[in-house]
């Protein structure tokens, strides 16, 4: 594979990771570590410097809140959930990436 396709695909992961992150989280709260989880199951793997960043420009940006909640396994874990902000872009996003799959579909198709 050239160097240049691994460069846009890895443009392109980046560009679904907050899309996907809001998915995850969407009617329920996650913890850091089970959105990574979920990240690695759907091949867009991510690591810890990436993902923490992420979820507090998301935070930042009002579309995630937190909450922190007591463990059995050690410390208190923060548990991330979706704000009306974040539930109003989930939908926005879900509409653009429709359009976005309905274009390629069909670029597709006409090429055939």
């Amino acid at each position: 594979m050239a160097a240049n396709t691994e460069n846009i695909k890895s443009q392109m992961r980046k560009g679904f990771l907050e899309y996907c992150i809001l998915m995850i989280l969407d009617g329920k709260a996650a913890y850091a570590s089970d959105i990574m989880q979920r990240l690695k199951e759907a091949k867009l793997i991510v690591v810890e410097g990436t993902l923490y960043p992420l979820l507090t420009r998301l935070k930042n940006a009002g579309m995630l809140d937190y909450e922190w909640q007591e463990s059995t396994q050690g410390p208190p874990r923060k548990y991330y959930k979706l704000t009306t902000e974040g539930m109003v872009t989930l939908a926005e996003l879900a509409d653009a990436w429709k359009e976005m799959y309905e274009a390629i579909d069909l670029i597709t198709t006409k090429k055939q």
